[in-house]
């Protein structure tokens, strides 16, 4: 009875084990997209925006999008944010990048805190929704995975 008790555990953590090192080899021939994202704070609450379209829509995250080959991550939030939301930002501290293994690429996401600049405001160019949330309220939409890590760095 010792010995399979001691044998489960084992086959367990190999087949763990074996997933891990599954996904790390998968991680090496995966694409990797390199975006940017926005957390925009406007009196104490943080804007969520809902997609409205592609594989993730409906699903919540922070603003943003891809990187332009030589343009710096703060240019190329600025233009995204232009392009998805017609507001004009201003870019702050890096708060973190997450690093997140979809089913067919690997995102790198490096994200940033915003502001809106003075007589700025957010008009919806490519999202279905948006929400002002406080820290206490990001739990209350169901974020994409890679936002998921976002908001607990937030929460910190």
């Amino acid at each position: 009875m010792i010995y399979c008790t001691i044998y489960v555990q084992v086959s367990a953590d190999l087949s763990k084990m074996i997933q891990i090192r599954k996904m790390e080899i998968q991680s090496l021939f995966m694409k990797t997209i390199h975006v940017v994202a926005a957390i925009i704070r406007k009196d104490g609450k943080i804007l969520a925006t809902q997609r409205g379209y592609g594989e993730y829509k409906d699903g919540w995250e922070f603003p943003g999008g891809k990187i332009n080959e030589g343009e710096t991550p703060q240019k190329a939030l600025a233009r995204e944010i232009k392009e998805e939301l017609n507001a004009d930002i201003t870019v702050g501290d890096l708060l973190v990048t997450v690093e997140h293994d979809y089913s067919d690429f690997h995102l790198s996401m490096q994200c940033f805190w915003a502001g809106l600049k003075d007589d700025s405001h957010i008009e919806l160019l490519e999202h279905e929704a948006a929400k002002w949330l406080s820290v206490n309220e990001l739990g209350s939409v169901e974020w994409l995975p890679a936002d998921i890590k976002v908001v607990e760095a937030i929460k910190g």
